[in-house]
């Protein structure tokens, strides 16, 4: 069934990418019309982060939304065959940011937040970058398809590790030079063990997981925002923080991150991923005001 599957995805993604947006636009519909996925979910994330904007200036937004929401995966397709050439095209950025690290000898932590096209962000830093890219990914429950994608994402070169069992599975890869990327802005799973910080001027919690790793590990922090140029080109910005995390304040990191990838929605704010629910916890000053940053 696997090499079933496989061929099926591959010949797929030989399909010229004017077809494969003609499909985009389909489901896109579908999804937004239609099914309505979510759509309240989006809708009041959108309302949080941007209250001074109007009703029609959010619905464009949401409606962009859903359509990198859908081109993210149906692209993703394409990296199935696509050529080290026409990823170079692709996905473009300042890769220089993180190969000038290499040269230290420094450890690096890539931290970002929930762009589009993520999976053209792996594999275009697995490809550019001289460091090995690891990235820690959250395995598909189809045992099928979670084989067929990490095919895909390990194309380029990218070091995979479940998140599931990261501890054990990043032992090997810990006492070298590497580059380990990070999605920084989940929500945790108890608010009461996460940092809590402003994100869109409403109290956060955020995973402590990327500042903990840094510090433990003593590895340059770098901040990557990615987001589409045009439809099927991708742009990547990087920013170096800092070289010696343990000379920051606590939570200092944490809190950087998260002014960055806010700033970075602001300029794109529909390549973001609205449809999870960004603020579902409530902040209480008595629980939690120690773990403000």
């Amino acid at each position: 069934m696997y090499y079933i599957v496989f061929g099926f995805l591959y010949l797929l993604s030989l399909l010229p990418w004017c077809v494969l947006y003609i499909l985009s636009d389909g489901i896109s519909f579908l999804i937004y019309h239609v099914i309505r996925y979510r759509r309240d979910v989006v809708a009041g994330n959108l309302l949080i982060a941007f209250p001074e904007k109007t009703a029609a200036e959010r619905a464009k937004i949401e409606r962009d939304f859903y359509k990198g929401f859908i081109d993210n995966f149906i692209e993703t397709i394409k990296l199935f065959s696509m050529t080290e050439k026409e990823l170079e095209k692709r996905y473009t950025g300042n890769f220089e940011v993180v190969n000038d690290l290499y040269k230290t000898g420094k450890k690096v932590q890539l931290h970002s937040g929930h762009f589009f096209n993520w999976e053209f962000a792996n594999a275009g830093y697995s490809h550019q970058f001289e460091y090995p890219l690891i990235t820690v990914y959250m395995p598909i429950t189809n045992k099928i398809f979670d084989r067929a994608f990490i095919y895909m994402r390990k194309r380029f070169g990218a070091i995979l590790v479940p998140a599931t069992d990261f501890s054990n599975k990043f032992l090997p890869y810990s006492k070298t030079q590497y580059c380990l990327a990070l999605v920084g802005d989940q929500n945790p799973g108890d608010p009461s063990k996460a940092y809590w910080t402003k994100f869109f001027g409403k109290m956060t919690p955020i995973v402590k997981g990327p500042e903990r790793t840094a510090k433990i590990s003593d590895t340059a922090v770098v901040m990557c925002n990615f987001y589409k140029v045009k439809r099927g080109y991708y742009k990547t910005d990087m920013v170096l923080l800092t070289t010696d995390p343990r000379s920051l304040p606590h939570g200092e990191i944490t809190r950087q991150m998260m002014q960055f990838v806010e700033q970075s929605i602001r300029n794109n704010p529909s390549c973001y991923l609205w449809s999870h629910r960004r603020w579902k916890f409530e902040f209480d000053e008595e629980k939690y005001g120690k773990l403000v940053v």
